[in-house]
């Protein structure tokens, strides 16, 4: 019994925790139950976990490159303000959760392997559920159980606080029921921007890119074709002149990092860089400023070629697992998966429009006196605007991916002050602060807290109900579109030539 134990603690530290290993493991499994030589099984699952690596080298590189510049702007300011950022949420959990609740930080990592099992069984039984799509990304599984550890415990009643098997009953119900749904909610979006690639969303944004999916098609594409609009998508606006070079995403994304960066950079000073022994007394700060900016192109390239190397082996191998254990699903990934496809420029578009939000909504919390001050962090401002950005401009063009990632910077600061602002998690110094985090869970808290009991019901049906509405716009297509996609684009023309549009 004791050697099990140690298989399982191994398990979830090593491989359910670890991104690049869950996405290697889930490849093994597939390719094994497909029936794959075991040289051509072996070589899938490195080449899946290698391709993960590369694409958390780009990403972590990203990261930190401009996470001590946006909080240099905190200290440059000398505001007492929370970052939205899922480690600095994850770290204000740790830090307060004892303090607040009389709980224990280990009891989230226990909430983290119940609600993954939730997400299980509700892909398994997908017939009933209508869930698709299963969360591997375990880092950000970290980050949400931690922070919906502490939402549903302010919301709970105190008699249900002090019942620790109640409490993961209902939290695990709801954080894994919100992991199946969510990631489900991707799958049609995922699935048009990469013509079939066989994968969903499974981040901190899922309802936020199905809501920008819906809008950008609304408001500025062709509504499913009823409309006659001309979409022009960025990487077919033809620039004039010298503006021909922003054609190009590499150099686009330099000279525009250069500027929006540079006059934040410019803002905070030299002096703040030489404190924090960033460069030198001597260094040249207009050289820093470039070279740091040029940086963020190098690790989008190297983000993008790390979704090259391991998407192709993880979606043919998921197949293995779809077929025997998980029918007619498809695997959720991190949100940065999807910038190898679709238009590159749609990236740092969406990323620029939503910083310009989140810039602008920090300046209104301190104009108007808020009691809670937000310092964006870089992973909210950058993975879900450019995320955002890259589906709406799919749908609805370059107007698309400027309008709606800058409403969701707007969002994003607002949301967090008010929610973490209520709940106490500011004064920990820190949020999640990403999309969903900001919407949907405050919602969710909400209800909870001031409807006791009957509030968990709502919510659980809720999100239940999410999968079963979108199957019943499209039950022939619904399982379909992950089980043959080839076979669901011939359907939906079939459907769109008698006006029978599905969203």
């Amino acid at each position: 019994m004791s050697i099990l134990v140690e298989i399982w603690k191994f398990f979830t530290t090593y491989i359910l925790r670890q991104a690049p290993y869950m996405v290697g493991f889930l490849t093994l499994i597939g390719y094994c139950l497909m029936g794959k030589k075991w040289y051509e099984t072996l070589g899938g699952t490195i080449k899946a976990i290698v391709g993960f690596q590369i694409l958390n080298v780009g990403s972590g590189g990203l990261t930190s490159n401009f996470r001590p510049i946006l909080a240099g702007l905190k200290e440059r300011f000398n505001l007492n303000a929370a970052v939205i950022d899922p480690y600095y949420g994850q770290n204000a959990v740790d830090a307060g959760v004892k303090e607040v609740f009389q709980k224990e930080f280990s009891q989230v990592l226990t909430l983290l392997l119940v609600a993954f099992i939730v997400n299980i069984l509700l892909v398994r039984f997908n017939k009933i559920t209508k869930c698709r799509s299963l969360f591997t990304t375990g880092h950000v599984q970290v980050q949400q159980a931690a922070t919906a550890f502490w939402l549903i415990l302010f919301a709970l009643p105190e008699a249900l606080r002090d019942n620790d098997v109640a409490i993961l009953v209902i939290m695990s119900i709801i954080l894994g029921s919100y992991w199946a749904v969510g990631s489900n909610l991707t799958v049609k979006p995922m699935q048009e921007l990469t013509d079939g690639a066989g994968f969903a969303i499974a981040h901190q944004q899922m309802f936020g890119i199905r809501l920008a999916y819906i809008l950008a098609d609304k408001l500025f594409g062709t509504d499913g074709g009823k409309k006659k609009r001309e979409v022009k998508k960025v990487g077919e606006m033809e620039m004039p002149g010298f503006f021909s070079i922003f054609n190009e995403n590499m150099v686009c994304t330099a000279i525009l990092m250069t500027v929006f960066f540079g006059i934040i950079m410019i803002v905070i000073g030299k002096d703040f860089f030489v404190g924090k022994e960033t460069i030198k007394p001597d260094y040249n700060f207009g050289f820093y400023i470039v070279d740091t900016s040029l940086k963020f192109a190098v690790n989008l390239a190297i983000l993008q070629l790390g979704v090259r190397t391991f998407v192709t082996e993880l979606t043919a191998s998921f197949q293995g697992i779809a077929d025997k254990l998980l029918p007619a699903s498809v695997p959720g990934v991190d949100c940065a998966v999807c910038y190898g496809f679709g238009d590159s420029n749609a990236v740092t578009f969406g990323f620029l429009a939503g910083l310009t939000g989140q810039i602008i909504a920090i300046v209104l919390l301190i104009v108007f006196h808020s009691p809670t001050i937000i310092i964006c962090g870089f992973v909210p401002v950058f993975f879900d605007n450019a995320t955002i950005g890259l589906v709406a401009n799919e749908k609805g063009g370059l107007k698309a991916c400027l309008v709606i990632p800058f409403l969701s910077g707007l969002i994003q600061v607002f949301g967090a002050a008010l929610i973490s602002g209520w709940v106490g998690m500011a004064a920990y110094g820190g949020y999640l602060g990403m999309f969903d985090w900001d919407t949907v869970w405050p919602l969710f808290t909400v209800i909870i807290k001031f409807i006791p009991y009957a509030g968990i019901a709502i919510v659980a049906i809720i999100l239940f109900a999410l999968p079963q509405l979108e199957y019943l716009q499209d039950p022939e297509g619904y399982f379909l579109i992950t089980e043959d996609y080839e076979a669901y684009k011939e359907h939906i023309a079939k459907k769109n030539a008698t006006g029978k549009n599905y969203k």
